[in-house]
């Protein structure tokens, strides 16, 4: 399958969850599965609408939760821990373009976004490609994080910053 092809598959896939309602998690589960090609716990939980541009890259844990309206750009691949929320239109983005204008057009670059146990991300928090963020963080709502999150700590702005950390847990 090229490109186009898994960006074609993904999108309606993502299409047929997102005519589910919230009540229907059993199928919403059947459907995330037969789109990523993982099999998903029963404690995961998604709101549609969501959005994917391959869907075969992410990979989530136990008691997941997804917001309404999430994005979920997975060319690089995204991992997701046990126990993480995400919150609405929270978007993970783990691909880009060159900056190079000769190049912008015809290349992707990619890096994977891991997220790890526990972790909470505000609503219309940016993830970008490249990014880990150690357990028990949190990133604040509308952060746009460029770096990855030290384990336990608190990041907001644009870009994101640690305001606090070694949050108790």
């Amino acid at each position: 399958m090229d490109f186009a092809q898994k960006v074609r598959r993904a999108i309606g896939m993502a299409e047929q969850i997102n005519k589910l309602a919230y009540a229907q998690q059993a199928e919403i589960q059947e459907r995330w599965s037969a789109l990523t090609g993982r099999e998903v716990d029963e404690t995961f939980h998604l709101i549609p609408p969501v959005y994917t541009d391959h869907g075969v890259n992410i990979r989530v844990g136990r008691n997941v939760f997804v917001n309404q309206g999430c994005r979920f750009n997975d060319v690089g691949g995204i991992e997701i821990d046990d126990d993480v929320m995400l919150g609405p239109d929270v978007s993970l983005i783990t691909s880009g373009h060159p900056l190079d204008p000769a190049r912008r057009r015809t290349g992707i670059t990619s890096a994977p976004i891991r997220i790890g146990r526990n972790v909470w991300i505000g609503a219309s928090a940016v993830v970008l490609q490249g990014v880990t963020i150690g357990a028990d963080a949190v990133v604040a709502a509308g952060a746009v994080v460029t770096r990855d999150v030290p384990a336990r700590s608190v990041v907001a702005g644009v870009p994101a910053t640690v305001i606090r950390s070694e949050i108790s847990c």
